[in-house]
């Protein structure tokens, strides 16, 4: 059992554009990849997990998420970089799928799949449940202030039941304070 980091897709990865619906969309943000060649380096297994909610919505096809994940392995990939698992939820909330974040069955499914120690992992998102998804599991939350994270501070986060225990300007700032945080 090994520490992972969580990612969330849009607003942390790539740009928050809304919907994803077509593969044109799909923009890595400046310093992902190196942000994750320096988690791959110190050998901490990376897993991105990603609500989809536009697939249940019939805003765009199952197949489209798994070609924009295709894409940003292959981004990665020109870099250096690798993720060890993507697992999306193509739910809405009224599914009531125990996949749909702020629920942990993603988390979950990537710990049992991958042999994850999620006590001692890490989420790094920009959404209020990111944070909550990684506290119903003991994992450390990050919240960036990239995609909705700015304005997720500015007029949500003071009413949270749980705060993040870091917040970061972006992936490589959040990366280099898990990276202190796991050495300990």
């Amino acid at each position: 059992m090994r520490p992972a980091v969580f990612l969330d897709r849009d607003g942390t990865v790539s740009e928050e554009v809304g919907y994803l619906n077509h593969i044109s969309r799909f923009r890595m943000l400046s310093g992902v990849p190196a942000a994750i060649r320096k988690l791959n380096d110190a050998g901490l297994p990376v897993v991105v997990v990603t609500n989809q909610s536009g697939v249940g919505r019939g805003y765009f096809p199952e197949s489209l998420v798994h070609e924009v994940h295709e894409r940003m392995l292959s981004e990665l990939h020109t870099f250096g970089a690798r993720l060890d698992g993507v697992y999306y939820c193509p739910h809405v909330a009224a599914d009531e799928c125990g996949c749909r974040k702020p629920k942990a069955g993603m988390l979950q499914r990537a710990a049992s799949e991958l042999r994850l120690d999620l006590k001692k992992s890490f989420v790094v998102g920009d959404r209020g449940g990111d944070v909550a998804m990684a506290h119903r599991v003991g994992c450390k939350s990050v919240l960036v202030r990239t995609g909705f994270g700015e304005g997720e501070l500015a007029w949500h986060a003071a009413k949270w039941p749980h705060q993040p225990d870091f917040v970061a300007k972006d992936l490589t700032e959040a990366v280099q304070w898990i990276l202190r945080e796991a050495r300990r």
